[in-house]
């Protein structure tokens, strides 16, 4: 009965109560319930205003009944075949139209954000969100976003909550709110709905069926999860979503910091370069349904588009810091930001990557300045210097900066282990709103970061400090809790705990594997370090020996200048210019004293009474295969013995366990590194993601601080039902740099690389030596960046947004008006897209005969 009311109405055309009542001989009681019920299912919608009399419409399908049929919770979730029902008709509709598309056609529209266009003279009120608003007058209503629920509903969340995001304006807001589908809200509280929306990223939409001068809602929607944005994109077919704005980059102010290109919906925006090339380098536009009569099906993006992603102009690659920053921090962002003297947006500009800058600016590998192009004319930009120098100034100030909460709602998570990894994920769960509790057995919190690295390298404070941020986003430490003994995974679960992020690090020490190893005076050198970071190891005495070649031995070797030895050597078996250890490391062990012997490995440990008296090695004649595999080869005739009260073993670490895992589906490697998904970091234990050194062994902690952000982003999208944890997410694979060997770099000024000062009140003590930056240091060293990378866009792709306009700190990206077109009535749709595919044609024709 409902159906054939329905289908006796003119589409869109309205109708009074009376008038229907007349028509289906009905009373108007009857017929004003009819009504009634078929607006709160969503078929007709209510198109008076507030205060006038009645009156209902037939609406189109797509924008119309369906998202007034899914605003219906109780009934979509009655009936969820709904939700694939819907997201396969637009997308199959959007199939069939995609080789009619053209500007206007499309049912909905991209609006400029407004700050992006606030000074164009050649805009017009309809591109203006603030013209909506006022047109809605105390007309407007929120919703929950239907695009949102019905992904969730498939299973294809892409990490954003559903939310109130869809603004009903003018009539269609009376009829939401009258069906208790949406809120009415002040012109104020829209305004900053807006704000908070252009803050997140999201696109605003118009519906686009009225002509120019009428919207229904003002849509904000992330580009992996709307239907309209996804199937344009899905299809090649950018110009359904196009607003009359492209956006353009100014390479003289662009430093590649990659805000743009992250927000950027249809990826239109990539990360490219801008130094003079001996080759000119062309970059292809891509090829959209606009270019074609009829695009065919296998050139459209289709649905890789939602994990393959790309940040990086294939053709000339990008500013080589950011590509081999394991955590691909815009390095080039904020170095233009300390030369400014902007330390504070510097600052948070590094958080987005790192929130332990302070800690890493004192311990990081600097992989970054091992690429750096300035490298290739004098030396390479102090880059870590000037990071520290930024997170020092920090340390000093009470004001500290707090990222602010993408989410005000979160599930009960755990983080099992509070080393880089650790904290680095209970910092972004942080942020993404999550109630994190981080578990740690020892009686400090900071695992290598406390008691693996020396005070003189890492100040106890510095860790301190840094980690007191992590408490100020509302996350609860606890120490003196082993998991595994003091509670098991299965007690978490039953406190509420949807899932957790395993990061313990790998904390044991490796065995020597020789004959005499148990004897009293040889100890691991993680142990070592431990002990005396725990004030827990009596002082050394006389010599000591210490085995390995990598940071750590270097840590040891310097930890027993301090804490007693008189004499110090180091063995390890690789040459000296094949050393793991950084070069400035061995340095400053070589300056403090400690002999250095390269090429040996130990051969068995002589004890006396049960104690080490001395060690013997034998010379190490080569330490790879030819397939570059660690397979160490030995001349076992050729030996030396050293006189040892200790020998410190620091060849290795290895991960230990304990009872955590029992009862998990968690799987091992032979190393005893989890099993996990190389890109999410799942394990065969759904609810348990791992990260750091117990995913890869042992490593560098940048690479622990930029695993433990994704599988923040994974463990996030696993706790909330029905979001995928690959769809819409940039893998970050795709990054490579500049070919540096066909860049003009001849002509450069050559610059001194500043050096900071030492303390000479602190060498050899177990305070940090090293001094930070000055500001004019900091001032001559940022000056000495080439700039090398720049944002590219791709105009074809670009639907003028101008969200990557609210991303940009520098005023290198702005919206130009490179078009005057509007969408038409629904009704003078079919013939107005009959005349521009003419027009379509002719224009192809016409390029096919100039070539």
């Amino acid at each position: 009965e409902q159906i054939d009311f329905a289908l006796k109405m003119k589409l869109r055309h309205q109708y009074t109560i009376p008038e229907l009542a007349e028509r289906e001989k009905m009373s108007v009681e009857d017929t004003a319930k009819m009504v009634y019920d078929l607006c709160y299912i969503g078929l007709l919608e209510y198109c008076s205003a507030r205060d006038e009399e009645d009156k209902v419409q037939l609406p189109v399908f797509a924008p119309g009944a369906m998202e007034s049929t899914v605003m219906t919770k109780e009934r979509t979730d009655a009936y969820p075949e709904t939700a694939p029902a819907f997201l396969n008709y637009v997308l199959d509709l959007q199939k069939k139209i995609s080789g009619a598309s053209f500007m206007g056609a499309a049912l909905m529209r991209a609006i400029p954000v407004e700050s992006a266009i606030v000074n164009n003279t050649r805009k017009v009120k309809y591109e203006e969100v603030s013209y909506w608003l006022d047109k809605a007058g105390d007309s407007i209503g929120v919703a929950p976003c239907e695009c949102r629920k019905l992904r969730r509903m498939v299973g294809e969340g892409t990490a954003d909550l559903e939310g109130e995001w869809c603004i009903n304006l003018g009539n269609y807001a009376e009829s939401c709110i009258r069906m208790g589908k949406a809120r009415r809200i002040t012109r104020e509280e829209a305004e900053a709905k807006i704000k908070r929306a252009e803050e997140l990223g999201y696109v605003h939409q118009l519906s686009n069926i009225d002509g120019p001068d009428f919207s229904i809602f003002i849509c904000n929607c992330p580009w992996d999860t709307c239907m309209a944005l996804r199937t344009s994109w899905w299809t090649s077919s950018p110009d359904l979503s196009r607003s009359n704005y492209t956006a353009s980059v100014d390479p003289n102010n662009c430093v590649a910091c990659g805000g743009c290109v992250e927000v950027c919906p249809q990826n239109a925006v990539k990360l490219g370069e801008k130094l003079c090339t001996k080759t000119p380098i062309k970059i292809e536009e891509a090829k959209v349904a606009s270019d074609y009569v009829f695009m065919p099906p296998k050139l459209w993006a289709g649905p890789s588009f939602l994990t393959d992603r790309e940040n990086v102009v294939h053709e000339t690659g990008t500013a080589p810091c950011k590509t081999n920053c394991p955590a691909h921090i815009a390095v080039q962002g904020y170095l233009k930001m300390a030369n400014e003297g902007r330390y504070r947006e510097a600052l948070a500009l590094i958080k987005k990557e790192n929130p332990f800058p302070a800690m890493c600016g004192r311990v990081c590998a600097r992989f970054c300045e091992q690429v750096c192009t300035r490298g290739d004319i004098d030396s390479p930009v102090a880059i870590d210097e000037v990071k520290k120098f930024l997170a020092d100034l920090e340390l000093k100030d009470e004001n500290r900066y707090i990222p602010e909460k993408r989410f005000n709602e979160g599930k009960k998570v755990a983080v099992i282990g509070s080393g880089p990894a650790g904290l680095s994920a209970a910092y972004y769960l942080a942020v993404w709103g999550h109630d994190v509790t981080v578990f740690e057995k020892e009686s400090r919190p900071g695992g290598m970061m406390t008691f693996g690295m020396p005070s003189f390298r890492l100040d106890r404070k510095v860790v301190e400090a840094e980690i007191d941020v992590v408490r100020q986003l509302g996350v609860d430490i606890r120490c003196n809790v082993e998991v595994g003994k003091d509670v098991t995974l299965d007690d978490l679960r039953k406190e509420g705990y949807a899932g957790f992020y395993v990061a313990i690090g790998a904390q044991g020490g490796r065995k020597l594997g020789i004959e005499g190893e148990d004897s009293e005076g040889v100890i691991s050198g993680i142990d070592f370090l431990r002990n005396v970071s725990f004030e827990k190891m009596e002082r050394l005495s006389g010599n000591v020996v210490v085995v390995g070649g990598g940071n750590v031995a270097v840590d040891v070797a310097r930890t027993a200048v301090r804490f007693g030895a008189e004499k110090v050597t180091m063995l390890c078996l690789e040459q000296r210019d094949e050393m793991p250890a950084s070069e400035e490391e061995v340095l400053e062990a070589l300056e403090e004293g400690i002999e250095l012997k390269c090429g040996y490995g130990p051969k068995f440990i002589t004890a006396q009474d049960g104690k080490v008296k001395s060690i013997t090695f034998k010379v190490c004649t080569r330490v790879k295969d030819d397939d570059g595999r660690f397979n160490p080869q030995y001349d076992e005739d050729n030996t030396i013995t050293l006189d040892a009260d200790y020998v410190l073993s620091a060849i290795g670490q290895s991960i230990e366990w304990g009872n955590l895992l029992a009862g998990s589906k968690v799987e091992l490697n032979r190393n005893k590194t989890a099993k996990a998904d190389s890109w999410t970091y799942q394990t065969a234990q759904e609810d348990v993601f791992v990260g750091g050194d117990v995913y890869t062994g042992p490593s560098f902690a940048i690479y622990a601080i930029a695993a433990g952000k994704e599988g923040a982003e994974s463990l996030h999208r696993y706790v909330w039902e029905g979001h995928s944890l690959t769809l819409g997410r940039v893998k970050r694979d795709n990054y490579h740099y500049i070919d540096k060997d066909n860049l003009v770099i001849a002509s450069y000024d050559r610059g001194q690389r500043q050096v900071p000062g030492k303390d000479p009140e602190k060498i050899r003590t177990f305070s940090d030596e090293r001094c930070t930056f000055t500001e004019e240091q900091v001032k001559k060293e940022t000056a000495r960046c080439l700039s090398c990378g720049a944002a590219k866009v791709d105009p074809k792709l670009c639907i003028g947004c101008g969200l990557c306009t609210l991303k940009c700190n520098f005023d290198a990206i702005h919206l130009d008006r490179t078009a005057d077109v509007w969408g038409v009535p629904y009704e003078q749709l079919v013939p107005t897209v009959i005349k521009e595919e003419a027009k379509k044609i002719g224009r192809i024709a016409l390029r096919k005969i100039k070539g």
